[in-house]
């Protein structure tokens, strides 16, 4: 096994159930090595890439390549106060590469726990949502060029933050209204200096202004409706939603997995493109198969089977027997075991 560490696969590998645990193109470490003996998997049919040079160095540790990156945008990000010019050039060089790379890494829990943010959640939200982006543009095909737009705007989507006060960003309580209606003008502050951006495409600048507008209107700062909607802002809005959600806020604790999934399912945060919601669940409820998981009851166990009906209740194998979620409405995902 420890001979194909840093390798890079040449096809998609399909476990039993024909769902990918790991893409093309992605760099093998030992993490997805485990998961494909996991899924018994024969790792002497794995075809491996003729040209195995990594973009990143595959010793690096993927948390170590998030904190790093985080590093990078953040001293990035506050250089705009003084230059007040956003450096395009340094994020498309340091940061971005980093981002697509994370992207690829074949366990995405492993990678959902990376990038949750802990401590300075601006700049890691930035971060998380640009690689949770990336990572719903692979599901829904977007093409290379399509991808690096996306990614992009993803990780610059909260860059109007940069003219509101800390204090208020940071605030432990609940937001009075004054400082409300203060945080929603950084969509307009975003969109404002990467419009001013020279050589950035006008599409990532609406991403900056769009990704709170919600299909029914309901969202701002110009309550949009889903047909005026650039499609790359409903992909940021769940990208959005989902990192901020399992992240530890100054005013919240991260939500249990199945209360993030159920939310987000019922529009609980706002009505969000249901063809975005429908394809992120989807593929990661099937990369749930095989996986350890805790349950609410405080039980550990395997998931074997998703129910057709209603993938967010599958059948979890336990130390002694089969419990069918879909019949034990009382008990749920707490959180999945990376």
């Amino acid at each position: 096994m420890e001979q194909l560490i840093g390798k890079i696969m040449k096809q998609d590998i399909l476990n039993a159930y024909g769902v990918t645990i790991v893409p093309a193109n992605a760099i093998l470490t030992r993490e997805s090595l485990q998961l494909m003996v996991n899924h018994r998997i024969d790792l002497d049919s794995i075809v491996i890439a003729e040209h195995n040079k990594p973009i990143l160095e595959t010793t690096m540790q993927i948390g170590e390549l998030v904190q790093q990156t985080v590093s990078v945008s953040k001293e990035l990000f506050e250089s705009i106060l003084v230059s007040r010019k956003v450096p395009l050039m340094e994020i498309r060089n340091e940061v971005l590469p980093a981002i697509l790379q994370l992207s690829k890494n074949p366990d995405i829990f492993e990678l959902f726990e990376a990038v949750k943010a802990k401590d300075d959640y601006v700049y890691q939200h930035n971060v998380g949502v640009g690689v949770i982006s990336t990572l719903i543009g692979r599901w829904l095909n977007l093409d290379d060029s399509e991808l690096s737009i996306l990614s992009l705007a993803a990780t610059l989507h909260d860059v109007g933050k940069v003219k509101l006060p800390l204090e208020v960003l940071n605030k432990p309580g609940k937001l009075n209204e004054v400082e409300f209606q203060l945080i929603k003008k950084h969509t307009i502050y975003g969109y404002e200096l990467l419009k001013g951006t020279t050589g950035l495409s006008l599409r990532i600048a609406r991403v900056a202004l769009q990704h709170h507008e919600r299909e029914d209107g309901n969202g701002y700062p110009l309550g949009l409706k889903k047909e005026n909607i650039d499609l790359f802002s409903s992909i940021v809005s769940v990208a959005d939603i989902f990192h901020a959600m399992s992240s530890k806020r100054p005013y919240h604790e991260p939500l249990s997995f199945h209360e993030i999934v159920s939310q987000m399912s019922k529009g609980k945060f706002g009505a969000l493109n249901p063809q975005i919601i429908s394809v992120f669940i989807e593929n990661m409820m099937k990369r749930l198969v095989g996986r350890q998981v805790m349950l609410t009851d405080g039980r550990a166990g395997e998931v074997v089977y998703l129910n057709p009906h209603n993938i967010e209740t599958p059948l979890i194998k336990l130390a002694d027997y089969f419990l069918d979620l879909s019949q034990e409405r009382e008990i749920h995902i707490k959180s999945v075991i990376a």
